[in-house]
């Protein structure tokens, strides 16, 4: 089966995103691209070579990935059309991860348990991307 990784832009705050994503759930970068490390900065203005063209955060089996939009793509725009949904293993983990990712972020449901049996919290982060953290309790 395919694999769904997700892919983030942002409008010249991808190093300072990441680096807050990587402290809440750990790892390291396994790539960190800068557009003056390739080909494509040809005629890119200084400031803008400096920021980041890929960079990738493996989080359990899956991959964050993430740019810095430059001119002419569009600047990003963050709505309600999409949320990362992250399912920890134990409640200790899912109030870890909520409770990081909330920082200098806005609750939108906070971390509780759920009548389907999860516990199950939504929050937008300090950088407009929206997540729900899960974690499913198990049935005997």
């Amino acid at each position: 089966m395919a694999t769904v990784n997700s892919y983030l832009n942002f409008n010249g705050n991808t190093e300072e995103a990441f680096n807050f994503y990587k402290s809440v759930f750990g790892g390291e970068f396994i790539t960190v691209q800068r557009f003056k490390d390739t080909p494509a900065c040809d005629g890119m203005m200084a400031d803008e070579q400096e920021k980041i063209m890929h960079i990738a955060l493996p989080i359990g089996g899956n991959v964050l990935m993430g740019t810095d939009v430059t001119a002419p793509m569009p600047l990003a725009t963050y709505g309600t059309g999409i949320s990362l949904s992250v399912d920890a293993e134990t409640e200790e983990e899912a109030q870890k991860l909520f409770n990081g990712l909330s920082e200098g972020g806005t609750v939108t449901m906070p971390l509780d348990k759920m009548f389907w049996g999860a516990l199950f919290g939504m929050l937008t982060d300090k950088f407009g991307i929206q997540w729900m953290v899960n974690h499913d309790y198990k049935t005997k």
